[in-house]
């Protein structure tokens, strides 16, 4: 299956100021494959190494980490030789190897010409909280994220919707409505398959959602089993809490993230750690509210008003037991969760595009789903889950901040109007 990261490897593979790579990003979301795939096209062999089938490799790094002494132990273990730009070396869960990491600094300074990646998927919690010794400026890092719309439908065999869709939002041009009805389908699809890569490929080869949800209950049953195995022992109840409150907080009208919904009378100070661990995972991301509209949007943040969404829809959909028919035909006991669901789904798509995202309210009320900086400009953006696109907020925000432009996401067609871009839910990742 195409995933977007595959660009970003082959500019990485290329640049003369290429230095090791971190690849993180939470469990399941298709970093070794990635990898491992990008070796297969891009290199004439790969020397793998895994910290956690192979807990003997600690031995090796515990001894000496000068890429001179490692490379001859690397090549014997991998049972073959590790040739500078030919070969692609890969570290995998190499959270669990604290030498392994730092090595890499040596590599930058010392043996440039080997290419390194190492991947992990509990790196933010292991590099922020335990005494590791960080290779600071030594590493290029990127994020990968469940695949998004885009690599769901490419997934599903769709690339000429997808080409359409690209060209509409480009034009503010409506799509035909039989095909804005097929791409609304698959975007209620994609909510409920979500873009854990496994998950994908078993909807795409067999249309079952109950071998899917198998699938997405697995995965969040790994993720329950890392709070417990990567996390300090007072926190791991906390953790769990936060967890289960951020899915049923999502159901409020109000998506605020509230600690006291996660315990009576509960507060930040009882588990902001839990919330931290969270997020360093890549299992959820907050985003604060900005208190004025003024770049950089960062030194306006409020740090005690956030919100917080989940990395996958499908997993959501799975966490919350949601039956795939309700969704897929939205069925009215849904109301409550559809507006958070839809916002859910936007951060997502937002998150993987790479930008910061905020939200903003007025004094009196009023509320602004997204705030982001797009080509230079602070575009505030309104999330719909149907086609009740009634924005009151939006005429509040825009009166007072005067944007160049507002987007409007919602089950509506493509179009411009009043300086307001509508765009279709599932044209999301074209943002």
């Amino acid at each position: 299956m195409y995933r977007k990261i595959m660009s970003f490897l082959e500019e990485w593979k290329e640049s003369e100021h290429r230095k090791p790579l971190i690849l993180q990003g939470a469990r399941q979301v298709g970093k070794t494959y990635s990898v491992l795939e990008f070796a297969r096209t891009h290199y004439e062999n790969v020397a793998y190494f895994n910290f956690e089938t192979n807990p003997k490799l600690n031995d090796t790094f515990a001894e000496n980490i000068s890429p001179g002494y490692l490379i001859p132990i690397l090549s014997h273990i991998a049972g073959q030789t590790i040739v500078k730009e030919k070969t692609l070396i890969v570290f995998d869960e190499v959270q669990l190897c604290e030498r392994a990491l730092t090595s890499l600094k040596y590599f930058c300074e010392d043996a440039p010409d080997y290419h390194i990646i190492v991947a992990g998927s509990l790196l933010g919690v292991a590099v922020n909280r335990a005494a590791f010794s960080f290779p600071v400026g030594k590493v290029d890092m990127k994020t990968l994220y469940p695949m998004d719309m885009e690599e769901f439908m490419l997934a599903m065999g769709e690339d000429a919707l997808v080409d359409r869709i690209k060209k509409c939002f480009k034009t503010d041009s409506p799509m035909p409505s039989a095909l804005h009805d097929t791409a609304m389908e698959l975007y209620r699809k994609y909510l409920v398959v979500g873009g854990m890569p496994e998950c994908v490929k078993q909807f795409v080869e067999t249309n079952d959602y109950i071998l899917v949800r198998h699938t997405q209950d697995t995965i969040l049953a790994s993720y329950l089993n890392d709070m417990s195995k990567y996390n300090n022992l007072n926190e791991i109840k906390k953790t769990r809490l936060a967890y289960d409150s951020i899915t049923v907080q999502l159901s409020k009208k109000n998506t605020r993230f509230q600690y006291k919904l996660i315990k009576k009378g509960g507060r930040a100070k009882e588990f902001e750690n839990a919330i931290e661990w969270l997020s360093l995972s890549g299992i959820v991301s907050r985003i604060y509210k900005v208190e004025q509209i003024k770049k950089p949007l960062e030194n306006y943040r409020n740090i005690d008003a956030f919100k917080i969404y989940v990395s996958d829809l499908g997993l959501l959909c799975s966490k919350k037991n949601l039956a795939a028919n309700d969704v897929l035909y939205m069925v009215d006991e849904l109301n409550d969760f559809k507006g958070g669901m839809a916002e859910n789904y936007v951060n997502v798509q937002l998150e993987i595009n790479g930008y910061q995202t905020y939200y903003w309210e007025s004094d009196r009320g009023a509320e602004i789903d997204f705030v982001i900086q797009r080509e230079g400009k602070l575009i505030p953006i309104e999330v719909k889950s149907a086609d009740n696109t009634k924005a009151k907020s939006l005429n509040v925000y825009m009166k007072t901040y005067k944007p160049d432009y507002a987007i409007k996401l919602s089950s509506k067609n493509f179009g411009f109007e009043n300086d307001k871009k509508t765009v279709p839910l599932y044209a999301a990742f074209c943002i």
